[in-house]
């Protein structure tokens, strides 16, 4: 089964199966970030401008800016959440006290 994923509301959503699961505006702590000299980035999410899905994980790169320095930017690829059962399409969000490590490019799922 397919897991799919759109923004929704000019990228102030992430929808998995229809149904809206991350929320904009959260303040993720980047271990590091491409557009500012803060380590680490407490960086306020403002839009999302991709998503994406290397399953099980969900994933988007972020526009928003570093409430340390005020830099604006757009992150590398995030993991938001993962889809454990695709069957049924339970989801569940990263944790976002946690700290998060931007990654280059989605990663693409392989077939077995």
């Amino acid at each position: 089964m397919t897991t799919d994923v759109h923004q929704l509301d000019d990228g102030a959503w992430i929808s998995v199966n229809d149904s809206r699961e991350v929320n904009v505006s959260d303040l993720w702590l980047l271990a590091r970030s491409d557009f500012c000299g803060c380590e680490p980035t407490d960086f306020l999410a403002e839009g999302f401008v991709e998503v994406g899905v290397d399953h099980p994980n969900v994933e988007a790169r972020i526009a928003g800016q570093c409430i340390g320095c005020g830099q604006s930017g757009v992150t590398d690829w995030l993991p938001v959440g993962r889809v454990i059962d695709p069957e049924t399409g339970e989801f569940y969000s990263v944790t976002l006290e946690s700290t998060h490590i931007p990654q280059k490019r989605l990663r693409l799922a392989t077939s077995e």
